[in-house]
C-alpha cells in the first residue's frame, strides 16, 4: 500500500490514529520509526506541527497525540549533552 503524505510514506502516523486500543509504547515505536524514516532536510518539528493539527485537534486524548505533543516538548528544550565542552577546566 502506498500513501501519499511524503512526509509519513509508510502511512504510520494514519495508521497509528485507525488502531482500535493501540498503547503509548506502540505510539512511542511508532513515532520513532516514522522520525528515523522522515526525508532529508525536513524539519521534524513543522512535521510534527503538521501531524497534530491534523490529527490530534479530532482526537486529543489519543495516544499518538500526547507521543507528539512531547515530541514537541522535548524539542523546545534542547538539553546540553556532555562532551569536553562542558568539563570544567583549571586554566592556571
Amino acid at each position: 500500500m502506498k500513501y501519499g503524505d511524503p512526509l509519513d510514506p509508510k502511512g504510520l502516523m494514519q495508521d497509528s490514529y485507525t488502531i482500535e486500543g493501540i498503547s503509548d509504547a506502540q505510539c512511542r515505536s511508532i513515532f520513532l520509526d516514522w522520525a528515523l524514516s522522515l526525508p532529508a532536510g525536513h524539519d521534524s518539528r513543522d512535521a510534527i506541527e503538521m501531524y497534530l493539527e491534523r490529527y490530534g485537534t479530532q482526537a486529543p486524548d489519543h495516544p499518538m497525540t500526547a507521543v507528539l505533543r512531547q515530541g514537541m516538548e522535548t524539542m523546545a528544550k534542547p538539553k546540553r549533552r556532555g562532551g569536553w565542552r562542558s568539563r570544567e577546566r583549571d586554566w592556571t
